[in-house]
């Protein structure tokens, strides 16, 4: 059996900043904990707690000693709450996650109204909102819902950094048809873009394709979107263990990519596990 393995699969530099910043915190500090997971895996999260760093919900909710802010970051009120606790902080908020927020600050100032193209659960829009001050924000996922905003003056567009770059795209020309100025800051990551070519790239060769990650990650969860459009026989899975044999009935090439936060061991046992199955 033929397995082509995507070249950018797993960790970006932004995850891969937060979770040594993180290992490295808990090594150092006795009392620590994140504020949320420092990212989207559940077995670097159980890592972590392993090492000591306990994940709270809330500020509220941090004890005394050092807190890790996770790689989405978080919102301008939580970080202002934390700067007023006596805490030790290490800031593991991505940099391009930080450069949204500042975009953000920027163009509330300037007077615009803000649209944040994204998922309006997720942490890292949820920050990105909240750094926009007191201006308008309008968080859309897709073209219809732009099509639904009202007639603006001066419009600026930020993109949660994991979406699609077509979908900013439709976004962007809908919002040219409601405003007098469209401003648009293209925050999407340039990791994102490459794991998403490589992903339609592969899906379009292969029998069977997997992506690894957290069912929580929206970056991977995008990209298993991605590659079921172009091959249906697609599995989103976090680990070697959900793999079953029957999936492979017939198939001679399989691709394997996966997110941006999906730690290389867990890539490495997915392989292992295909290459046996394949025997």
């Amino acid at each position: 059996m033929e397995i082509t393995l995507a070249k950018s699969a797993g960790f970006c530099f932004g995850v891969r900043r937060a979770t040594q910043m993180a290992f490295e915190a808990a090594a150092e500090h006795d009392a620590i904990c994140s504020l949320g997971p420092v990212i989207h895996s559940p077995q670097v999260v159980k890592g972590l707690a392993e090492q000591g760093v306990k994940v709270v919900a809330s500020v509220d909710d941090i004890p005394p000693g050092s807190v890790i802010i996770r790689s989405h970051g978080v919102t301008a009120a939580e970080m202002a709450r934390v700067q007023e606790k006596s805490l030790t902080i290490i800031d593991a908020t991505c940099p391009f996650v930080k450069k949204a927020q500042e975009y953000a600050t920027r163009l509330g100032e300037e007077g615009y109204t803000v649209v944040i193209v994204g998922e309006v659960e997720h942490p890292e829009v949820q920050g990105i909102v909240s750094y926009a001050g007191e201006a308008a924000v309008h968080v859309v996922a897709d073209a219809r819902q732009a099509a639904a905003l009202p007639r603006m003056n001066k419009v600026g567009i930020l993109a949660q950094t994991t979406q699609l770059y077509e979908n900013l795209k439709e976004i962007m020309e809908v919002c040219l048809t409601k405003c007098q100025e469209l401003r648009v800051f293209n925050t999407i990551c340039d990791a994102t873009s490459v794991r998403q070519n490589e992903a339609r790239e592969i899906a379009s060769t292969v029998d069977l394709m997997f992506v690894i990650g957290g069912h929580a990650s929206a970056n991977t969860s995008r990209l298993a979107r991605i590659c079921r459009e172009i091959q249906p026989h697609t599995w989103h899975i976090e680990t070697a263990e959900e793999i079953e044999p029957e999936w492979f009935a017939g198939v001679a090439k399989v691709g394997v990519t996966a997110g941006a936060s999906t730690p290389r061991w867990l890539i490495d046992e997915v392989v292992a596990r295909i290459t046996e199955l394949g025997k």
